[in-house]
């Protein structure tokens, strides 16, 4: 059992729009992981950070919730779940939209059998097999 967080749950606790310490509340799904494309992600908010303080500040943020939440690699059934999801989403006939770092964050939820945690969940909703949870 597990549970993989969205970057948009960091993203939110980070605005205080969420609480880290609710997650406590899904403690009955299992451990709590992230994709390694959300590392990336992460990451990239730093790199991003206007001023150098918001970067020191940020990057700690980061750094922790690297530091404590495991990360999933993007490992070869990953890969395959990401394809056909992928593939689902450039249909010329469907053109649906999807980010693909969402993509890939879903795909490693699928792959590893997991639900995926956002608050963000319009991002989620049309991938097939995925199942998700809000933090609320």
């Amino acid at each position: 059992m597990g549970l993989v967080i969205d970057t948009n749950v960091f993203v939110d606790a980070e605005n205080n729009r969420f609480d880290l310490k609710k997650l406590a509340l899904f403690a009955d799904y299992g451990d709590a992981f992230i994709a390694a494309v959300t590392v990336s992600e992460l990451l990239t908010g730093v790199h991003l950070a206007k001023k150098p303080d918001i970067r020191v500040k940020r990057s700690a943020f980061v750094e922790s919730i690297i530091g404590k939440i495991p990360v999933l690699d993007f490992n070869e059934d990953v890969a395959r779940a990401y394809a056909e999801i992928y593939s689902h989403f450039i249909r010329p006939r469907s053109k649906k939209e999807g980010n693909v770092h969402d993509l890939q964050i879903a795909a490693t939820a699928i792959a590893y059998g997991y639900p995926v945690l956002t608050s963000n969940t319009s991002d989620f909703k049309k991938i097939p097999g995925l199942k998700l949870l809000h933090p609320r």
